[in-house]
């Protein structure tokens, strides 16, 4: 699955990502960034 990387600044393929429920009940995903290791995020089922 792809995020964007807020350090790197670009999009990148999620390392280890993992489904999540945000406080509002919506689906999100969660992971690594692969280069720097920052988390990434992505709303969304995915």
């Amino acid at each position: 699955m792809q995020a964007y990387c807020m350090k790197c600044r670009a999009k990148k393929e999620m390392k280890n990502p993992k489904s999540i429920t945000m406080k509002n009940g919506k689906p999100a995903s969660q992971g690594l960034c692969p280069t720097c290791g920052t988390k990434m995020f992505k709303i969304g089922k995915g």
